[in-house]
């Protein structure tokens, strides 16, 4: 599996704006987990940037992914399509619901979660778009962007309902990435900001090479790993080496 998440950060070029540094991180069929890289962007990413980005992780070797799950970025689909046709892209779910919030009103965000929830819990495609459709006519005519969220997502949304609970259970958790990201956005929040794109991206390098000093991190990971490893390798037959077993 592939993870692409953005960490934002202060660049002063003229003035202090913020500037996205995309971290893509690989969980390779041992169970292991490698970050591939750090990009810089300006926000306004699209196809041709995602093509060279993939292009260079092919061109260093990655031959083949399962899934890549991301937030939604424009053109990255059909970079993925270009680059790995058999890739499935998977938006991820927890992303998906922070951003619903984000159009909501505090106080109904527990009503909408657990409205939500069945959506993202129903047992196929079918049963996800009837629960959607129930959670359109209850908050449709109050928060119209949620719906419409929701609705342009749909086709990156679904793909994971049609595995076992284990590969759900990686997807729609954000723990694969977000223990590195704290270190990444600690690492940052203590310098304020940056004087250019080198100074941000040394910074993130730095954050990400104190990683796991001692490598026990590295050993518990592999362990939590086994069950959705092998659910990928029923799931995806052929497309894993006898490591991942």
């Amino acid at each position: 599996m592939l993870f692409v998440d953005a960490i934002n950060v202060k660049i002063r070029d003229g003035q202090v704006a913020n500037r996205p540094i995309y971290v893509v991180m690989a969980v390779t069929a041992e169970g292991h987990r490698d970050i591939l890289g750090i990009w810089a962007g300006d926000g306004g990413e699209g196809a041709k940037y995602w093509l060279s980005v993939f292009t260079d992780l092919k061109n260093r070797g990655v031959d083949d992914v399962l899934m890549l799950v991301c937030d939604g970025l424009k053109g990255l689909p059909e970079a993925v399509e270009a680059v790995w046709p058999r890739t499935i892209v998977q938006t991820c779910v927890v992303h998906l619901l922070r951003n619903s919030f984000r159009h909501a009103a505090r106080q109904d965000w527990d009503k909408i979660a657990k409205v939500l929830k069945p959506v993202c819990t129903a047992p196929n495609e079918a049963a996800a778009s009837e629960r959607f459709g129930e959670f359109q006519e209850a908050w449709g005519k109050k928060y119209p962007a949620v719906i419409r969220l929701w609705e342009n997502a749909w086709a990156e949304f679904v793909p994971f309902l049609s595995f076992d609970v284990e590969i759900r259970k990686v997807i729609c958790s954000t723990n694969a990435i977000e223990s590195v990201n704290a270190r990444i956005r600690k690492a940052v929040r203590a310098r304020g900001h940056f004087p250019n794109e080198a100074a941000a991206m040394k910074c993130v390098y730095m954050a990400l090479m104190s990683l796991d000093p001692t490598g026990k991190g590295r050993k518990r990971w592999t362990i939590r790993w086994k069950a959705p490893l092998n659910a990928f390798q029923i799931a995806f037959e052929g497309r894993l080496t006898p490591a991942a077993n």
